[in-house]
């Protein structure tokens, strides 16, 4: 038995109603967390700046709302698995990332693990690699304020970052293109390397002819 022109017809349409509801469902999450990732990353660059100017309890509070507005967008694609994974919600984890690991390096706080951040493997090593090459910033502003012992701490922190990500060795694809942010960073920490190298050799040169000269001559 076939079914009438008009039963085919009817059921074109339902298919055509069920589709543009599924689709506007996904328009408005899509919406949604768009707004809510770009809200992370502005609250996430704050955080940041507010860490090298030293306001730590800013820096806090900032990345507090970033969380909350990362929240937003991962509540918002609960249901659609392929707006969650579309790009602009792993930009913004890695980014929360970044800050939240940013502000541990500097205040000396105890590294967050992924799943205290609530995102994914991609996005904290690359917010991981992100946050280490933001520390060069730091360690110039402190070269600036004569406190190059402290550069040479987070140097160390730096140098620690690089070689764990030298060792995870998969394709871009699994890792949210890791290897070039790996790249990117050992070019910043030989940079830093070598600004701080070449001001702690001053220093030591400036403090060689300082107690030459306050030395009593016989």
């Amino acid at each position: 038995m076939t079914l009438s022109r008009s039963s085919k017809a009817d059921e074109i349409h339902a298919a055509g109603d069920w589709a543009r509801g599924v689709l506007e469902s996904k328009h408005k999450a899509r919406e949604t967390t768009l707004a809510a990732c770009r809200r992370t990353i502005q609250a996430c660059a704050a955080s940041i700046r507010a860490v090298h100017r030293e306001e730590y309890d800013t820096a806090v509070e900032l990345s507090a709302q970033a969380a909350a507005h990362l929240a937003e967008a991962l509540a918002a694609v609960e249901q659609h698995p392929d707006i969650r994974h579309a790009g602009f919600v792993h930009d913004a984890s890695k980014e929360y990332a970044e800050a939240r690991m940013t502000l541990a390096f500097v205040r000396g706080d105890p590294l967050p693990a992924a799943a205290d951040l609530g995102v994914e493997v991609q996005a904290y090593l690359n917010g991981m690699a992100e946050a280490a090459s933001e520390l060069r910033r730091y360690v110039l502003d402190l070269l600036r304020r004569g406190r190059p012992e402290r550069g040479e701490e987070l140097l160390g922190y730096m140098d620690e970052v690089y070689s764990l990500l030298i060792t995870v060795d998969f394709p871009d694809a699994m890792t949210g293109g890791l290897r070039r942010t790996t790249d990117a960073l050992r070019g910043v920490l030989e940079r830093t390397r070598g600004d701080l190298t070449t001001s702690l050799l001053q220093t030591r040169l400036l403090a060689g002819i300082e107690a030459s000269r306050e030395a009593p001559t016989t």
